[in-house]
Order: C-alpha cells, then sequence, then structure tokens
C-alpha cells in the first residue's frame, strides 16, 4: 500500500482515486473547490461509446476555410488564443492525416467501447441510477448529402468497432422524436451511448463514494506542489501534506502546473459554453445538431444546450456567440422556451495533439503520475484510463497502455 495525492476533482480526478483505492491505497484529492465543479460540471453529460474516433483536425480547405472566417458555427478563435497553441495545433493537423488517424483511431476505440461498462459499478454503488438514461445519441443532419455521408459512417463505425446505431429517414425520426416541430434530412441513432442529467451531481456521487469509502478530500492549492526527498507536499487547508506518489489529473491546467518540473505539454485548449432552457416538451434523446455544432441533453435543470470549440487562452473573457447562434438555430427545429436565468459557465477541453490521453509515469520523476488530456471525452474515459494507470503504476504493461505512457509520446 502507498500514499497518494490526486490533483483534480474532475470525473478523471475522482476515478483515479476510486481506482487507486480499490487496490488498497491511501488517497487524499486536493482540489481548489469540490468535486465535479469545473470542466466536468458543464459537459453534455454524454457517456460516449460512439466516439470511437476523436476529433480529427479538418485537411479539407473548404472546412478550414469555414473556421478561419468562423463561418461554422462548429469552431470560433481568437488570435491571442491560437498564437501560443500553433505548435500543437500544426502537431494536432500532422496527426489528422488518414492514415494517423486511422492508427489513433485503433486505440482510442479500444477506450470508448467499455466506457459504459467502466461506469457501471460506479454509478451503482454511488446510487446514481436516477442520473443515467441508457438511450444513446442522435446525430440530427438538416443537409441530405451530410446525412448520406453520415449513413455511410455509421456502417464502417460497426464494421470496424462494433458500435451500433439505427439510421432513420427525416419522417421517420420525427415519429421517433415528437419534440421536432421540422422534419430533418435523416438521423443516425447511436444505440450504445448513455447521457447524465448531471453530470457534475454524477461526479460529486463518485466523490462521496471515495469518502464514504475512507479516502479523504481537502482543498489547496496545487501550485504549491514540491518534490522532496521522500516523495511530493502540497500546502492545503489541512496544513501541508505528503505522499509518496502524486498524481495530476488537472485537466488544461496540467500543463501549466508540469512547467515547473520541466515538462513542457503541448495542448490544443477548446472552451465550450452551455445554456438551459425552459422546453415545453422533453426530449426523448439527446441529439447534436450537426449543421450547427450543438448537442441539446435533458438535464435536471431544463434543456442543456452545449457549444463546439473556441480555441481560446484559458483566462480569455467570455464570449458566448456560439451559444447564441447555435440556441437560435435549434430554436427552428425544436421549441427550446425562454433561457433559464443562472450564472453563465465555460470550460475547456484538454486535447492532445495526437488525441489520447497522457496515463502514466512521468518520464523524470518517479512517484509523478500524468492522467490528463482526454480532450472533449474526459467524462467518458475517466473511470476507464484510471484502471490503466493503476495497471501501469502496479508494472503492468499492454499495447494499449504502451500507446498511452508520456515516456513514448512526450520529446
Amino acid at each position: 500500500m502507498a500514499e497518494f495525492l490526486v490533483l483534480g476533482a474532475g470525473m478523471v480526478g475522482v476515478s483515479s482515486a476510486l481506482a487507486l483505492q480499490a487496490r488498497g491505497h491511501q488517497v487524499t484529492i486536493v482540489d481548489r473547490t469540490g468535486a465535479g465543479l469545473e470542466t466536468s460540471y458543464g459537459n453534455a453529460g454524454m457517456i460516449q461509446v460512439e466516439a470511437a474516433e476523436p476529433y480529427a483536425l479538418p485537411r479539407d480547405m473548404a472546412t478550414l476555410f469555414k473556421y478561419a472566417l468562423e463561418i461554422s458555427n462548429d469552431v470560433t478563435w481568437k488570435m491571442s488564443g491560437a498564437l501560443p497553441m500553433l505548435p500543437a495545433l500544426w502537431s494536432y493537423f500532422r496527426h489528422s492525416s488518414s492514415e494517423k488517424h486511422a492508427k489513433i483511431s485503433r486505440i482510442h476505440s479500444q477506450l470508448t467501447i467499455r466506457s459504459t461498462a467502466d461506469h457501471a459499478p460506479l454509478i451503482r454503488d454511488s446510487e446514481s441510477e436516477d442520473l443515467i438514461s441508457r438511450c444513446g445519441l442522435v446525430m440530427l443532419h438538416r443537409d441530405e448529402a451530410e446525412f448520406e455521408k453520415a449513413s455511410k459512417k455509421a456502417n464502417f463505425l460497426l464494421r470496424e468497432y462494433g458500435v451500433t446505431s439505427n439510421v432513420y429517414d427525416g419522417k421517420s425520426y420525427m415519429k421517433e422524436e415528437p419534440a421536432l416541430k421540422k422534419t430533418p434530412a435523416g438521423a443516425v441513432h447511436y444505440t450504445q451511448s448513455w447521457s447524465c442529467s448531471s453530470p457534475g451531481g454524477l461526479t460529486q456521487a463518485y466523490g462521496d463514494l471515495f469518502i464514504k469509502r475512507g479516502g479523504r478530500f481537502v482543498t489547496g492549492d496545487v501550485r504549491t506542489l514540491q518534490h522532496t526527498t521522500q516523495g511530493w507536499k502540497i500546502l492545503t487547508s489541512e496544513g501541508e501534506l505528503h505522499a509518496e506518489q502524486v498524481v495530476v489529473a488537472l485537466g488544461p491546467w496540467s500543463p501549466e502546473l508540469l512547467k515547473r518540473f520541466g515538462y513542457r505539454i503541448p495542448m490544443v485548449y477548446k472552451r465550450g459554453y452551455h445554456g438551459h432552457f425552459n422546453a415545453p416538451k422533453t426530449l426523448q434523446r439527446p441529439f447534436l445538431d450537426v449543421a450547427n455544432g450543438v448537442l441539446a441533453a435533458p438535464m435536471v435543470k431544463g434543456l442543456r444546450v452545449t457549444t463546439g470549440a473556441a480555441l481560446v487562452s484559458l483566462d480569455a473573457p467570455m464570449d458566448t456567440k456560439q451559444l447564441k447562434r447555435g440556441a437560435a438555430a435549434l430554436n427552428g427545429i425544436i421549441d427550446l422556451g425562454e433561457q433559464v436565468e443562472e450564472p453563465q459557465w465555460m470550460g475547456t477541453r484538454p486535447c492532445m495533439p495526437d488525441m489520447l490521453p497522457l496515463v502514466g509515469e512521468a518520464p523524470n520523476h518517479k512517484g509523478l503520475w500524468f492522467h490528463f488530456g482526454h480532450g472533449h471525452q474526459g467524462f467518458t474515459l475517466g473511470p476507464t484510463t484510471s484502471q490503466l494507470l493503476v495497471q501501469a503504476i502496479e508494472g503492468e504493461r499492454s499495447e494499449l497502455l504502451d500507446a498511452l505512457l508520456p515516456i513514448n509520446r512526450l520529446s
């Protein structure tokens, strides 16, 4: 048994703590706030089995032109944020080639296909079944040509990765989804994915389970982390804490902390926003409005509309134009109702240029473990990659784990 500090109380951090605890280790989570109050609070709430292939950077000039001029609502950007990310974006572009992306997807799909099974015991033990719907995720298409491409992609995902789906023409899906007020071109319903009506609530429930099982949670400033001859120490609300080993699970804030220890982690920061609406009709299933880059999902606070990616710095001022544009477009196909008055949420997805999370020991520091960089899938993959982290800590090796290890990926 060893003593561990886990830095970060999002889905990835809390799942790390639970996995280590299950192997008999003594674990303390350190965070500046509470469990599930940052990026894990505001995501779309999907556990995405269908996300076998991570989001690649488009390589066709027409799409890149739309992104550059912000014609598409999928991506917005600011020069002040994009310029520092240029080396990471260039690496991301290179990894998005057909050949490299196919190789990455063979790894990524091994993670997503088991995501619901890895969440299931934690959902059960945290008594969170009321937050989970096993109704799948729908990709709703307004354009006939795009729908045809999506139908072929669904067949490919089934053949290559075992991702199941049902494909509907527009009129057929109108019967499946009474909330629609306009007929789409068609819809692809991925059946294996789950949705959560409160992703922050589920993360908090996992955190409560960790405490119930004997774990400890303290607030503290992760910037005070220091390497000592015995291991690691950090300043917290309960004083100075010491542990033999530490797991960095701080999502987009991980690279800044690790600079102090000599690591330069390339990362693409994709900010997202959400808003809740008092929609008069409840959706049968969450859906992505593909043409407008927004996902609509029923939540405890109302219908949550979540945006695509804003390429901005972590400290950039708030800009909700993607949310406003997306909501206006959605209102043409469903009745959103009035927006709920609440503090505006925003969060950042920590995307590695090679689209895979970093899981394993730091190359130059014994007892320092990386567990971040999940991109859009931290909520989906937290429990899955936590199992791999534990395997790495226990000295196990596998082809899957080797693909995620920092020592094999950081120059």
